[in-house]
C-alpha cells in the first residue's frame, strides 16, 4: 500500500463557527462540508460534536472538532508553543508578505518573515491558540538536492547522540555554497 495523499488534518477548536470565520476571512479558505453527530460513529460514545472541513487547497482538508461536553480545551504543557503547528505554503514571497501585512491590520500578532534559507515563513496563532505557519519556498534545486543528500545521515547520528548534526546548519548559518563540495 501507498498512501495517496493526506484525506484531512483534524483538530479540536473553541467554537466551530468563530473558526471558520476566521479561517475564511483570514486565509481565503472554503468551508466545505459540516458534519455534526450526538454519538461518534466510530466509538458509539455519546459525544455531539460539530465537524467542520475547509478547503485547504490542492486537495487538503483541514477539519475541526467542536466537543461543548469535553472539558475546556487545553494544550501539552510538555511541548513548547512553537512545535506543533499547521504549515501551509504560498505561491510567492511577495503573499507571504502581504499576508504578513493584512493578518496584522486585522490585529493579528505575527512572527516573522523568518529567514529559513530553503523557505520563508510568518507565524501566528488561531482563536483556538493552534500556531499557524505560512511559508514561501525560497531554495534552489541545489539546496535541496543536498539536503536530500544527507538526510539518513542525519537522522542516524540524531538518533544515536541526540545532538543537532550540522550537516545542514548552513541554512540557518548563511553558508550555502554550490561550487564547495561538502
Amino acid at each position: 500500500m501507498k498512501i495517496d495523499r493526506i484525506h484531512h488534518v483534524a483538530y479540536r477548536c473553541k467554537d466551530a463557527k468563530q473558526t471558520v470565520e476566521w479561517y475564511v476571512k483570514h486565509l481565503n479558505m472554503d468551508f466545505v462540508l459540516a458534519i455534526a453527530e450526538d454519538k461518534v460513529p466510530s466509538t458509539q460514545a455519546p459525544d455531539p460534536y460539530m465537524h467542520v472541513f475547509l478547503d485547504a487547497g490542492q486537495g487538503n482538508v483541514l477539519a475541526f472538532f467542536e466537543l461543548p461536553n469535553s472539558p475546556e480545551m487545553g494544550r501539552d504543557e510538555n511541548t513548547p508553543g512553537w512545535v506543533q503547528h499547521i504549515a501551509f505554503k504560498v505561491d510567492s514571497l511577495a503573499t507571504l508578505e502581504a499576508t504578513k501585512a493584512r493578518l496584522q491590520a486585522a490585529g493579528i500578532e505575527v512572527v516573522g518573515v523568518t529567514d529559513h534559507t530553503i523557505f520563508k515563513s510568518i507565524y501566528f496563532f488561531d482563536p483556538n491558540g493552534h500556531r499557524i505557519e505560512l511559508a514561501a519556498d525560497v531554495g534552489t534545486p541545489e539546496m535541496y538536492e543536498r539536503l536530500d543528500a544527507c538526510k539518513w545521515e542525519m537522522l542516524n547520528e540524531w538518533a544515536q547522540t541526540r545532538k543537532a548534526p550540522r550537516h545542514a546548519a548552513w541554512m540557518h548559518e548563511k553558508q550555502f555554497d554550490t561550487g564547495t563540495p561538502h
